[in-house]
């Protein structure tokens, strides 16, 4: 085929657009300003680096997570199969080892003979046909450049977890279990604390000194659902007991009693040598980042193989700029796709540069693109950031609260969430005959 598309960025987004393209037969130039340039948060030449954790959530079917990867697979999905080939154990969570990962995801794109891959830096979006997947941290003349067509950018702050070795972790101090029982009982290290324990610890916490932000990121939105540690813990005493530190579903074999609070630390690689804390993303220094964490029992002595660190976020407002099948309402030739799209998550952000693949190949063949049928996890989330309706629109991460509801109403949770995933999968299938 003649037609040529500019894929900029080769994160998860950017490298699901491009295979989608490739596989339909089109020639892709996929633009990628790593190694020559690295944003704040990255740091691998790779391809689809994972930043903020190596989890790509739950697995199961009867999870709003579970149904938009189950979806992804059916649709030809990139990112799944290289995943599942690089699993590290993780409860019921499907995550990843990062480098083997993407490693995996850059090889299957090199190998590609329709996908060229250029490293450069792009500045401006390009005429002609375009797939937009910078991600949210796309370079600043770029940011620019979207800004300018867009009338205006929104930013929020995502927040990176620390990462220990497991050497380090006092397992006197610990136990490995999974939440209820799911899972392998080695998947997660839990570090328990009792009440006097936590509150030394809240305090602390509290008190503790934060970095100074970079220029670019000196706004102080916080994004909800990667809020830092302290912040979260600034908001109440036992509000961390509710979120990251909740001890529902665990019994410590010491003591044989649910503990006061709990944190959980999920296996990093594949060879089960580092370990992340789970839910702990931090704007702290460094220094503090290591006494205050440091003041959880099993972690008293730990090493810290990557502390946390904060950085800015961009999407743009896409209710008002964009159409569900991810197209620039006022130039049809050109998408977006990824976080910068205001889909929240990894594997989100890879439905959408599906989404944003397959139709720019429709598009190009004088098809009809497609919106998924809303009683998918892809289909709402494609009708989420493009309703017109939405006001304050903010970032959405696959839920069962953006589905239609069933009828008759199913009073079991778990009862509910497995018949709209079948529902979901039924009505996909249906959809691609």
């Amino acid at each position: 085929m003649s037609e040529r598309i500019k894929v900029i960025g080769a994160g998860l987004a950017g490298t699901e657009a491009a295979w989608q393209l490739a596989g339909a037969g089109y020639e892709v130039e996929l633009y990628e300003m790593k190694p020559k340039k690295f944003s704040p948060a990255h740091r691998s030449p790779l391809f689809a680096e994972l930043v903020c954790s190596n989890s790509l959530k739950a697995k199961r079917l009867e999870s709003a997570a579970g149904l938009l990867k189950e979806e992804m697979r059916r649709l030809g999905s990139l990112c799944i199969p290289c995943a599942e080939k690089c699993a590290v154990p993780a409860g019921g969570a499907l995550a990843v080892d990062r480098e083997i990962f993407s490693r995996l995801v850059t090889e299957k794109i090199n190998e590609n003979k329709n996908i060229t891959v250029i490293n450069e830096e792009v500045t401006a979006i390009p005429d002609g046909n375009v797939i937009v997947a910078a991600g949210p941290l796309a370079s600043e003349a770029l940011s620019e450049d979207i800004s300018r067509l867009c009338g205006g950018g929104l930013h929020f702050f995502d927040a990176a977890a620390p990462i220990v070795s497991l050497e380090s972790i006092d397992m006197d101090c610990a136990f490995t279990a999974s939440r209820y029982d799911r899972g392998g009982e080695s998947d997660y290290i839990n570090c328990p604390m009792n009440r006097q324990e936590y509150e030394d610890f809240c305090e602390a916490l509290v008190h503790a000194e934060s970095a100074e932000l970079h220029a670019f990121d000196r706004r102080k939105e916080v994004y909800e659902g990667c809020m830092p540690i302290e912040v979260m813990a600034s908001r109440g005493k036992d509000t961390m007991r509710f979120g990251p530190l909740k001890p529902v579903g665990l019994v410590d074999p010491r003591t044989g009693h649910r503990p006061w609070a709990v944190l959980q630390l999920r296996r990093e690689n594949a060879s089960g040598t580092m370990f992340n804390l789970v839910g702990f993303q931090t704007n702290l220094k460094f220094p503090e980042q290591k006494r205050v964490f440091s003041m959880i029992p099993a972690l008293k002595n730990a090493e810290f193989v990557r502390y946390g660190v904060m950085h800015r976020n961009t999407f743009i407002d896409s209710p008002r700029l964009l159409d569900g099948d991810f197209s620039f309402r006022e130039r049809s030739n050109l998408f977006f796709a990824g976080q910068i799209t205001g889909v929240e998550g990894y594997m989100e952000s890879a439905a959408s540069g599906m989404m944003a693949g397959i139709n720019m190949a429709r598009r190009l063949a004088g098809k009809e693109t497609l919106v998924l049928p809303p009683t998918t996890m892809i289909g709402a989330l494609s009708r989420y950031i493009s309703d017109v309706s939405v006001k304050n629109f903010q970032p959405m991460g696959a839920n069962f609260g953006i589905l239609p509801p069933m009828e008759p109403k199913i009073r079991d949770k778990q009862q509910r969430y497995a018949a709209l995933s079948q529902r979901g999968l039924r009505d996909l299938q249906e959809f691609m005959k």
